[in-house]
């Protein structure tokens, strides 16, 4: 096995593929071999079959850990083994949530009860910008055009650069906590300068704040970035400057805010603007 992990590692790092990406594509082929006991080479499509039943029934994996395994496999079948993948795998599909959407008042209530003031300033971008919370930490102080109002997210999700706007107020914000924590090469430091803050940091945080503030609504750091793309829409930003704002490779990811937006803000649910921007993707396609 050991030789294959290491043409699979080697195929994924030519195409650029990000860490994570890395460890879940080989644990989900070192699962399929440690459950078979057998080197994938060795695996029949039969046996890929009874395995992901065993991943729903067994294990009751979620869709979307189903889904990375799958793709993990296709990846070491296709790219790496040189074989077909034509086996039809039934994933069962991702339910569609409503997440709980924080309001303006939760929002400033979460920053205000964030009392250390590096994580409050961390969970204000956050806020701001709109940020993934990997984007988040691995901000430079390089990233911040000022001038131009400007934050340069380098090599965000599918290692794309992406500018996205700063408001007049996070700059002013940004300039008062250089001046006081001097960071020289992060942004967001850790315990050492050296090394960014972790994302587990950001994370708890967050959490921590959101209880001191008293709200109870269900998620992680996650809910800033999805409280940002309403609140911007409910305020008239046009959805495709959200979709670059955000860094979505396809609008209609971008245009779930639509459904998540309340019936009174903006007048509107959305729908007609849906279906329009539906078919102009199919005609595009």
């Amino acid at each position: 096995m050991k030789p294959l992990r290491q043409a699979m590692t080697d195929a994924m790092l030519v195409r650029g593929f990000a860490t994570h990406t890395h460890r879940s594509y080989l644990d989900a082929v070192s699962g399929l071999a440690e459950y078979y006991h057998r080197s994938p080479e060795q695996i029949t499509a039969e046996d890929i079959q009874a395995y992901f039943l065993y991943l729903v029934k067994k294990r009751q994996l979620a869709p979307a850990s189903c889904r990375l395994a799958l793709n993990g496999i296709v990846f070491l079948y296709r790219e790496v083994l040189h074989q077909p993948f034509q086996i039809k795998i039934h994933i069962p599909k991702r339910p569609e949530r409503i997440p709980e959407l924080l309001t303006h008042r939760e929002v400033a209530a979460i920053l205000a009860a964030c009392l250390n003031r590096k994580h409050r300033m961390t969970l204000t971008v956050c806020y701001g910008c709109g940020l993934r919370v990997s984007e988040l930490v691995h901000l430079k102080v390089r990233d911040i055009d000022s001038e131009r109002k400007l934050l340069r997210i380098d090599q965000g999700k599918g290692a794309k650069d992406r500018p996205v706007e700063m408001s007049a107020t996070l700059l002013v914000q940004l300039r008062e906590y250089w001046r006081v924590f001097r960071p020289h090469e992060w942004l967001f430091p850790g315990r050492e300068p050296t090394v960014p803050l972790g994302i587990t940091s950001a994370q708890k945080s967050y959490t921590a704040a959101k209880g001191k503030a008293g709200v109870d609504k269900l998620g992680g750091i996650h809910g800033l970035r999805h409280a940002y793309a309403t609140h911007q829409l409910a305020a008239g930003m046009p959805l495709i400057k959200l979709q670059h704002q955000l860094g979505h490779k396809d609008i209609r990811t971008t245009m779930r805010y639509l459904h998540w937006l309340p019936n009174d803000q903006g007048g509107t649910d959305g729908t007609d603007l849906i279906a329009d921007l539906e078919r102009a993707h199919e005609r595009r396609g």
